[in-house]
């Protein structure tokens, strides 16, 4: 468990043990919400530490914090997540050893993003990619101009679970036209059981066989996320499933080191 064990402790329960180390072959988690307090995420320094303490674990010892920017709903920007993570980096001082966090964000496809892309502050990940969302009930008519938008900007743009667009589970060419306009595809790993539904699996199954994602994400909110993921860890051989893809979460550590647990602004 590396850096967890000395920061939490090394006691772990029985049930859990299936699960230890079993994520470590992704080395970072670049999507999740454990940044506390700015979202429907983490609530609390305390749950934040719950949260790294579960997902260290299974191995994960760095992080890329992805809250979400949401017009009117969760208004971040680059200064409140700043200030969000120097809070929990404040909380977890004392550790011999502090685990390795670094923010960004997840951006909705609505009015906000148009402003922050024409502003240029959009909350850039390490290595210059940028996490975009889509609501869950209607496809946004703007993807591909935000697409193309981000890309004009120098970025990198990934869309978040595309799994869990319902929207598209029954077109599923829409998955390729995604991809050839040059945005990446990230999965959710919560996605491979039911969690979220049998079509949600399904969609993602159908992905994974399609070598169709680029990068892994928990997208962990909240303790019971937690304990799903930790099930799925211990049920399903996720590193053997992935292998169809070319996942490409280790390679964010190459860009990690520049960046010092900062936001990369644009």
């Amino acid at each position: 468990m590396g850096i967890f064990s000395k920061l939490f402790g090394n006691k772990t329960q029985d049930s859990k043990v299936k699960v230890v180390g079993k994520l470590a072959f992704l080395e970072v988690d670049m999507h999740n919400h454990i940044l506390p307090g700015i979202d429907d995420g983490s609530q609390s320094i305390e749950q934040s530490m719950t949260l790294l303490k579960g997902l260290g674990r299974m191995g994960f010892e760095k992080f890329i914090c992805t809250p979400h920017i949401m017009d009117g709903v969760h208004p971040n920007s680059i200064r409140t997540i700043e200030a969000s993570k120097d809070k929990l980096m404040a909380g977890l001082k004392g550790g011999p050893t502090l685990p390795e966090i670094h923010a960004a964000a997840e951006h909705m496809i609505d009015d906000g993003i148009t402003a922050l892309i024409d502003s240029n502050e959009l909350c850039v990940m390490p290595g210059g990619y940028v996490l975009i969302e889509m609501s869950y009930l209607q496809e946004s008519k703007a993807l591909f101009q935000t697409i193309l938008d981000i890309q004009n900007l120098g970025y990198q743009p990934i869309l978040a679970h595309p799994e869990r667009y319902n929207y598209y589970h029954y077109n599923f060419n829409m998955y390729k036209q995604i991809k050839d306009a040059g945005c990446m595809l990230q999965l959710n790993l919560l996605s491979i059981s039911r969690y979220y539904g049998v079509e949600v699996k399904s969609a993602a199954l159908t992905m994974i066989k399609s070598g169709m994602y680029d990068f892994v994400g928990t997208d962990v909110h909240h303790e019971r996320h937690l304990a799903a993921l930790e099930d799925v860890v211990a049920k399903y051989p996720v590193r053997e499933l992935l292998k169809t893809c070319p996942i490409l979460n280790p390679s964010l550590q190459d860009h990690l080191g520049s960046s010092k647990n900062t936001i990369a602004a644009g």
